[in-house]
């Protein structure tokens, strides 16, 4: 039966027009998760998609991942650590790496013998009638789109592993048959038996060998030829994946150049997909569900959809038949839970069917009361179980449930309130008896009203959110939808987008993560995939710590806290890891972590053998200092920042060559190798070595150690200018000047640390600058970003503008930014979103030397604006304003009356303060008061 419905009209307190600022809007539904909007509040996240037919809230907890508490360390790695050593040393690279991939990486979850169903697998190939033949009837097939460069789960087999067949044909003509073909599959994910007309071709296992396979001209046939791959996908993402870049078709060719593409749909069939267990080195981020909505169908008209960051709230409108609809989303952090209400202008014309779904296989959908649904899912493979409730509130109207769904019909509006919680206990334990407490805390929040809950969380979000504010002008633009904005800003300026942007990765960190939180992973807290990328965990060499580069700056210090808790739990954990794998005393963290806390390598000793993660960690803790200036911060974290130096202490060793101290086995993060002493570790352990000094002396602490802390600085291997004049990569001169490779390691002296700086060190600025101009401007999104921030710091504002402006190019086989804003690697990653935003902030304000720093790097396109609230080291609390290109005016609130030191267009100010004082300066920084 055709439904009909209107909605009640309600009052929202500080609606927003199109034009407002901190507003990203759109004139049509998300068709794609990567144009839905984010909302969350650490626990709980979720992605609305704003449908007017059908919607889609995809949302997910912070603690469902797969896997299990376990020790992830091998205790005997240690006995191969000087061999190790030797060999890197009389550079043996590939018998080192070898060697750490037999003895020297970390235990992986448990694994089956998967040999007797590989032979069954196999046996469909030994068939006289099997799939791979030229006349098998696959006539009863499905179809999936090939390839799938994400894997077949982006494609329809979601959360599939196993065995698959994959059929197409190709035709020839007579004089196509004169030769040999290449048939060209690039990746297949993860082994392959490709057939061409019943004949084996190629056979290859791993996901990233090439397939380029002979067809010899004698199997091929004039007209329908056939191709068949069994896929066999172990674990992970499956299927033919192709190029990245999808603009390069598979497909196959001959000698004269004739190219036949076969992309396209293809027919298909999962032959198993109870495959053997797989063991991992580390667990992966998990979706939860999904809110599936089912509104009656009609002519729709002013759609529009939007996310409000200074109500960090999400809103969906259009008008049907005359009749206006309203949708508000939000999720609170005072309530733990996410709420939705639906409405309209005219009474008893809300209706709508409401399903919970899943894309966990194993998972019960269950009547808890008439208004009310739970869900429980389990993760495959895993320990974790995870339980939501789901309750609609109704103003007039009537509910009914049947078979698993909620319908409502002809009310005058509907709440909607969805809460959720996991057997996760800590990195250790599990919690077994939490549906209880979690029954009685969806019990307690649906007593309250939305107006009550609303209120709650906008006073919450809004004392975070409002701290600070920029406008950089350019209002006009704020009338077109926040996609059309991001496509014209390649050809047209746009200033008030690049605020949006900042304001942004402000409200994402807010809504990723919050005190008593896991902090924010590789996509925050929004994953929509059983797969995702690099499972969605923490990688500690770049990515989680960039997460977290706006927070001082950007004045959301609180934040910090949730990623100071893991820093502790992975002080605890990585205590062992540094004695089994080092001999060492303190504790480490390689290039990975996850919610069980791994810190032994994972993945490839190439690369995952870096042992500085936990250093770098250490600097975030100092960072919080020194812009807050409260000794308690290092007073608590200590033991850790004394943990990660007693690590450094044994680890380095001397290198015979030099006499130097250096970092060995260790690689300049995802490029090179296993190698000795790259310059990234120097630079990282010398700026642990200082925060530990420092801090010592705060808690008046350890004087013997840091005297000897303190001796070791100058005996680490320096950093170093190359035959090119730029900054080594490496101990030795090696560097590639055609070398593009995304990550810029070496240069961290300059960004996020400050060893490198034009007061102290202008050579190794210059040389800092060549190798960025010989690694490239281009990359993945979050290279871009960290870009952005090395070229603030060399005070160039037009390459730093540039930057920003790849970094705000729509997503495509490079990096960028999706519709919704999120950063694109690609695939979605959030660092790119954050450091971005600190990337801008650096422009603005810097504080890294003696001297804050005011309009350090700023572009012509930004030549006028208006910040309030960016804070600086030292605890200083700073609003300006400038126009046509020069500061206006300037004030400075200092927190804790520390000494003041301003720096502006070449003029210096230095001047004691008082504690909650603000001074106000001049164009000239002169003190007016």
């Amino acid at each position: 039966m055709r439904l009909t419905f209107f909605f009640l009209s309600f009052y929202i307190m500080g609606i927003v027009t199109v034009q407002g600022q901190n507003r990203l809007w759109y004139d049509e539904p998300a068709r794609e998760w990567e144009e839905a909007l984010p909302i969350g509040n650490g626990k709980m996240g979720a992605m609305i998609f704003g449908g007017d037919t059908v919607e889609e809230v995809q949302f997910n907890e912070e603690t469902l991942w797969t896997g299990e508490p376990r020790n992830y360390n091998k205790l005997s790695a240690h006995r191969y650590l000087d061999t190790l050593r030797l060999l890197i040393e009389q550079g043996k690279q590939d018998e080192a790496e070898k060697l750490a991939m037999d003895e020297f990486m970390g235990l992986k979850s448990e694994s089956e013998d998967n040999k007797p169903w590989l032979e069954r697998m196999g046996a469909e190939r030994k068939k006289e009638d099997g799939a791979y033949t030229y006349d098998f009837d696959d006539t009863g097939w499905s179809t999936i789109p090939v390839p799938s460069y994400e894997g077949w789960e982006e494609v329809g087999l979601e959360g599939v592993d196993g065995a698959a067949w994959f059929r197409t044909t190709f035709v020839l003509t007579a004089d196509d048959l004169k030769s040999d073909w290449e048939l060209d599959l690039n990746r297949v994910r993860q082994y392959d038996y490709t057939y061409v007309n019943g004949q084996l071709i190629g056979h290859e296992e791993g996901d990233g060998t090439k397939r380029l396979y002979t067809v010899p001209k004698e199997i091929l046939r004039e007209g329908t030829n056939v191709i068949a791959v069994q896929v066999i996908n172990l674990a992970g993402k499956g299927g033919i994946s192709g190029y990245k870049d999808t603009s390069i078709p598979i497909g196959l060719k001959n000698v004269a150049g004739k190219f036949i593409s076969i992309v396209g749909e293809w027919k298909y069939w999962i032959q198993d997909s109870n495959v053997p267990k797989v063991g991992v080195f580390q667990a992966s981020y998990q979706p939860f569900g999904i809110l599936k909505f089912r509104f009656p169908e009609g002519d729709t008209q002013q759609y529009e959809r939007s996310l409000d960051l200074e109500r960090g709230s999400a809103e969906v409108k259009y008008k049907q038949a005359g009749i206006q609809f309203t949708r508000t989303y939000f999720a609170s952090y005072p309530d733990n839970m996410i709420a939705i209400r639906l409405a309209a202008d005219k009474p008893g014309q809300v209706s709508f069917a409401l399903a919970m779904e899943t894309k966990h296989e194993k998972h019960r959908v269950w009547k808890v009361d008439n208004h009310t649904l739970g869900m429980t899912v389990n993760v495959k493979g895993g320990a974790l179980e995870g339980t939501s409730f789901l309750t609609v509130k109704l103003d007039g109207g009537t509910i009914t449930e049947k078979e698993g769904q909620l319908y409502v019909q002809g009310a005058n509006a509907a709440d909607v309130y969805l809460t959720a919680a996991t057997n996760y206990g800590d990195y250790k334990t599990l919690s077994p008896d939490y549906i209880a407490p979690a029954e009685a805390h969806h019990q307690k929040i649906r007593k309250k009203s939305f107006s009550k809950l609303l209120t709650a969380h906008e006073r919450d979000y809004g004392d975070l959110f409002s701290r600070f504010s920029i406008d950089l002008g350019g209002e006009a633009q704020r009338a077109i939808p926040t996609d059309e904005r991001l496509r014209r800003f390649e050809s047209a300026e746009d200033p008030d987008l690049v605020a949006l942007y900042v304001q942004f990765g402000r409200y994402l960190q807010i809504a990723s993560a919050r005190a008593g939180t896991h902090p924010a992973n590789l996509q925050g807290i929004w994953n929509p995939w059983l797969e995702p990328s690099w499972g969605s965990k923490y990688t500690t060499n770049i990515n989680l710590e960039m997460n977290y580069w706006p927070t001082e700056m950007l004045n959301l210090s609180e934040l910090h806290g949730s990623l100071f808790q893991m820093i502790r739990e992975l002080s605890e954990a990585g205590k062992e890891t540094a004695r089994a794998y080092y001999g060492a005393r303190g504790w480490v963290l390689h290039h990975n972590t996850d919610v069980w806390r791994g810190t032994a390598p994972i993945n490839n000793s190439n690369h995952g053998i870096w042992p500085a993660g936990g250093a770098w960690l250490v600097t975030h803790l100092w960072e919080q200092y020194l812009f807050n200036q409260d000794p308690k911060i290092i007073a608590e974290h200590y033991d850790i920042i004394k943990g990660a130096t007693l690590f450094f202490k044994d680890f380095l060793v001397k290198d015979e060559k030099t006499g130097w101290l250096v970092s060995t086995p260790s690689n300049s993060p995802e490029n090179g190798g296993l190698v000795k002493g790259p310059t990234m570790d120097h630079q990282i352990v010398r700026a642990l070595f200082r925060v530990f000094t420092e801090s010592s002396k705060l808690v008046n602490r350890d004087a013997l150690l840091r005297d000897s802390i303190q001796t070791m600085i100058p005996q680490i291997a320096p950093n170093q200018i190359g035959q090119y004049g730029q900054l080594q990569e490496w101990l030795e001169d090696i560097d590639d000047p055609d070398n593009k490779h995304r990550h810029v390691s070496h240069l961290w002296g300059l960004h996020p640390g400050n060893e490198i700086n034009m007061d102290e060190t202008p050579e190794l600025v210059e040389a800092a600058k060549q190798s960025l101009i010989m690694r490239g401007d281009d990359g993945t999104g979050w290279s871009l970003a960290w870009k952005i921030n090395f070229w603030a710091r060399l005070k160039d504002a037009q390459h730093t503008y540039k930057m920003i402006k790849m970094l705000l190019r729509p997503a495509g086989s490079a990096g960028g930014s999706y519709p919704n804003l999120f950063d694109a690697h690609p695939p979605f990653q959030i660092d790119g979103n954050f450091g971005g935003a600190a990337g801008i902030g650096e422009m603005l304000v810097q504080s890294h030397t003696s001297f804050i720093d005011i309009l350090p790097a700023l572009p012509r396109e930004l030549s006028e604006g208006t910040v309030r609230g960016i804070k600086a080291r030292g605890n200083f609390e700073i609003d300006l304003t400038w126009g046509n290109h020069q500061l206006k005016e300037l004030s400075v609130r200092s927190n804790e009356g520390k000494l003041l030191k301003l720096r502006y267009d070449g003029k210096v100010v230095e001047m004691p303060t008082s504690k909650k004082k603000t001074y106000t300066f001049d164009t000239a920084l002169n003190l007016l008061k």
